[in-house]
């Protein structure tokens, strides 16, 4: 039994404290000389939004249909980020109108729908997050304590095409709800709109009002940030599009317009592309500072920090060398004047050593209670394989895919893995498996066959839009008869009977980045080890591609085509990503 099991056990009876976390292996963004570097998170948190709370700060982004949901995160210093809560766990509404149909979680996947571009405000002693769900409306969910439990969401303002929404509590007690719309379900874009709001922030009060059109000078706007700031009301929203897109802010003495507009960050001379969509925070220490994402494909969204300052009562953003009122954004900066962090990204590694999954990992959809076991006694995670959906076509259909965010762009993930089918399932064709998933997806998979069990490197290229697996390389992997059940002793009629599994086994995946900007592109290559030391390479390097409007993902899965009365079983020992030399 591993050392850490053992501390473990003995402290199961205590209340449970938040592990400390390792430094990454993959991502540093402290640098030395008491600087940072862009990304300060360079994994996919897309459109963040980001509120201080006395010293602390909290950042949310979008989560789509990944569950355990909006994902939140801690830091002191703004360039150091650590998951500490949830704000969405095993659920997500679905109105009444939409059950049974397409947009229904309990039907089929939804890559890429439900939550979008959340907001994250402390108000009134609450934590607030509002988000937009492009075919229901715009939602809210609240708590007291950021790290949960948080409240069942509400609905605020039901309508299909409203996305990017964000509070703003007045000071004159007053509450309004500012938010953009989707072209796709809206039927028009560019335009962004405010709505008068009740003061407990649970439903709009009158209706949304269009109060900026970009369509001549800012296409593509969306993604609204609500504030106030000596007398004018900021709406600061990107423009421009995903990938070649600036930063704009309109400012208005009314929350309802007119609106003048200011384009307070652009790429420029830097090779960041597409630099905004985020959020303006000030520190306790007077700063200000702008967080915001950098589409990079495959990789996602990921997170830069940009120094910013009022001139005129408009906010510069970034480097503004040229004194054009526009600023680039910066690569190497001197850190925020605030207590020096220490090197912490998201959570990567996992041994499984809890009673809880990491906070790194997300189902592919709401999750059920019967598709995992965190073995904390063993320290090992086991995965269930429940039924194929209807009209199962390949991976990209399981909800119950585990996965977590591309770490950075040069890594190597390891795991050790085994499966365990279910001897009394006769159809055969159960599997699990070590995958990276976009909207292609290639991996380690092992399947039960009439001839016993086979390891096989697959690649299945258009996955979301249902194309078929291929497999490029295949062999046999015997199984071996795991001990007895100890209860065998006691059984009179019905025996317990043991289990086959294939022995241990080291997946790996080795990622690595070519080109920068809009021309970068992800590799990686697939090997497995019987030892954990000689790896052999499956196949060539497999092409990654990014999911419906997130970026690849890692993880594991397991899954039957049919019905049976206990399912194939997907043991995780330990899971670890290093950085590549």
């Amino acid at each position: 039994m591993k050392l850490r099991n053992i501390i473990l056990l003995a402290a199961l009876t205590l209340t449970a404290a938040a592990p400390a976390q390792e430094p990454s292996k993959t991502w540093n963004p402290n640098v030395a000389g008491n600087k940072y570097r862009n990304p300060i998170i360079d994994a996919d948190y897309s459109d963040p939004d980001v509120c201080r709370v006395g010293n602390d700060f909290y950042m949310t982004s979008s989560s789509f249909a990944c569950f355990p949901g909006l994902q939140i995160l801690h830091s002191t210093d703004l360039v150091n980020w650590q998951i500490v809560g949830t704000a969405l766990t095993d659920d997500y509404p679905v109105l009444e109108k939409y059950r049974g149909t397409d947009l229904d979680w309990h039907r089929r996947s939804q890559h890429g729908n439900y939550v979008w571009a959340p907001s994250i405000r402390h108000h009134d002693g609450w934590f607030y997050i509002y988000w937009g769900d492009p075919d229901q409306g715009l939602f809210m969910t609240k708590a007291r304590d950021v790290r949960g439990p948080w409240e069942k969401p509400v609905l605020v303002k039901e309508a299909k095409g409203l996305i990017d929404c964000c509070p703003l509590w007045d000071d004159d007690g007053r509450a309004y709800l500012s938010h953009g719309c989707a072209g796709s379900r809206a039927g028009v874009k560019s335009v962004l709109f405010v709505a008068p709001m009740s003061p407990d922030g649970t439903h709009v009060t009158g209706p949304s009002r269009i109060v900026y059109d970009g369509h001549e000078d800012q296409p593509t706007i969306e993604g609204t940030k609500f504030y106030k700031r000596n007398g004018y009301y900021y709406i600061m929203s990107p423009a421009g599009g995903v990938k070649y897109g600036w930063q704009v802010e309109l400012r208005s003495k009314n929350p309802f317009g007119p609106y003048d507009e200011y384009v307070g960050m652009a790429q420029g001379k830097s090779k960041v592309n597409g630099p905004h969509q985020g959020a303006w925070v000030d520190t306790q220490n007077g700063e200000d500072w702008f967080i915001h994402f950098q589409d990079k494909h495959a990789y996602g969204r990921v997170v830069h920090l940009q120094p910013a300052r009022w001139v005129n009562d408009w906010l510069v953003i970034g480097n503004d060398a040229d004194s054009d009122g526009c600023g680039d954004p910066v690569s190497v900066w001197k850190k925020p004047n605030l207590p020096a962090g220490k090197n912490l990204q998201p959570s990567e590694d996992d041994e499984f050593n809890s009673t809880e999954l990491g906070p790194q990992w997300q189902f592919e959809g709401p999750f059920s209670q019967y598709w995992y076991f965190c073995d904390a006694r063993k320290s090992r995670l086991r995965l269930y394989g429940p039924q194929a959906p209807d009209n199962y076509r390949n991976v990209s259909d399981l909800q119950n895919a585990l996965l977590q965010k591309l770490p950075t762009e040069n890594f190597t993930a390891t795991a050790r893995v085994r499966f365990i089918p279910n001897p009394d399932f006769k159809p055969k064709g159960e599997e699990g498996g070590f995958v990276i998933m976009g909207l292609d997806y290639a991996g380690i998979k092992f399947v039960s066959t009439k001839d016993g069990c086979a390891m096989r490197y697959v690649v299945c290229k258009n996955a979301q839009k249902g194309a078929a697996e291929q497999t490029v390389a295949e062999q046999a992997v015997k199984l071996t008869a795991m001990p007895k059940p100890y209860t065998q002793k006691y059984a009179v009629d019905d025996i317990p009977q043991p289990r086959s599994a294939t022995p241990w086994m080291y997946v790996r995946a080795k990622v690595h980045s070519e080109g920068t900007g809009n021309a970068i592109r992800a590799f990686a290559q697939f090997a497995y080890s019987k030892d954990g030391k000689k790896f052999t390479d499956l196949g060539q390097p497999f092409e990654i591609k990014e999911g419906k409007w997130i970026g690849a993902k890692i993880g594991f899965y397991c899954m039957r085509p049919s019905t049976k009365n206990d399912s194939p079983f997907f043991d995780v020992d330990w899971i670890h990503f290093t950085g590549n030399k």
